[in-house]
């Protein structure tokens, strides 16, 4: 029961970065650019939600909807404040300026919130067990990992209906295909970049309640790893990717359950970037990733 108990764990974790993995392929599918304070922008969500519920009483629902509605509005901040004016600079500013950008948040939160660790409240879960309870009891799902994964697949599959049935999802697409012709076309691109950014930091506050619900200790560096895991998620998958976000993000947690559990504690974290070179030798566009070829 322990391996079915790892892949049960290993699936539960990897949700939460397929997650976050969403949120980084939506923003360089559309705008092209790497948001590395996305990491940070889970760590504010866990701590909006944390406070909502423990310090004012609020229900957990209202704690959830005020993250990602505060979350939201600060990832369309960040992009109209930082790399808006950016838009035209090479990649290199637009990267420097995210990592300032990430920086800039964890600073905030230790300066506001302070460094003392909390313990996250696991509000999702219900009933004295804390799961269901299989085979006799020798193997137990938790409330939150059932949910966890339940999020993540109606994320990915609202997603791809969004992107590929709505009138702003078919102009992510365009933005996405070329922003100059989408622009000639009609196409608010603007708007639509921003719009990306939104629902990206929805996402990342959305993972953030979850991941600190399963792991229940928040800090400022909270983000941090988690966001760099979930990025390596999203390449491995094939940026740009959804359904590739979502498979890089299962993939990743399954591999770091099982490294921990069978080889080491503490090589897990250079196993998975190993295990994703290895694939960048083989494929360098990722699991689900497509060559795209340029006319010159």
């Amino acid at each position: 029961m322990s391996f079915l108990s790892n892949v049960i764990s290993g699936i539960s974790l990897g949700s939460i970065y397929a997650i976050i993995a969403l949120g980084y392929t939506m923003v360089y599918g559309i705008a092209k650019m790497l948001n590395f304070a996305h990491g940070d922008v889970i760590m504010v969500g866990a701590y909006v939600c944390f406070f909502a519920v423990s310090a004012y009483n609020l229900p957990p629902v209202i704690g959830v909807l005020l993250a990602v509605a505060l979350c939201t509005a600060l990832g369309m901040l960040i992009e109209r404040m930082a790399y808006k004016p950016l838009r035209q600079a090479p990649s290199l500013a637009v990267l420097i300026t995210a990592i300032g950008v990430s920086y800039f948040l964890q600073n905030a939160a230790l300066l506001w919130w302070g460094s003392d660790p909390k313990k996250f409240p696991a509000f999702i879960v219900v009933g004295e067990q804390n799961g269901v309870s299989l085979f006799g009891g020798q193997l137990r799902i938790t409330y939150v990992a059932i949910v966890t994964v339940v999020a993540c697949v109606a994320i990915m599959a609202g997603l791809i209906a969004f992107t590929g049935k709505t009138k702003m999802g078919k102009a992510m697409r365009a933005c996405s295909e070329d922003k100059g012709a989408a622009q000639l076309m009609g196409i608010n691109v603007n708007a639509t970049i921003s719009m990306t950014f939104a629902i990206g930091s929805a996402l990342a506050a959305i993972a953030g309640v979850l991941m600190c619900s399963a792991y229940d200790t928040l800090l400022p560096t909270t983000g941090s790893m988690p966001g760099i895991k979930a990025f390596t998620a999203a390449v491995f998958g094939g940026i740009g990717s959804i359904p590739g976000a979502f498979l890089g993000g299962l993939l990743l947690g399954v591999i770091q359950i099982f490294t921990q559990a069978y080889l080491s504690q503490e090589l897990a974290d250079a196993i998975v970037f190993a295990v994703l070179i290895v694939v960048l030798l083989v494929k360098p566009t990722g699991l689900l990733g497509k060559q795209i070829q340029e006319k010159v």
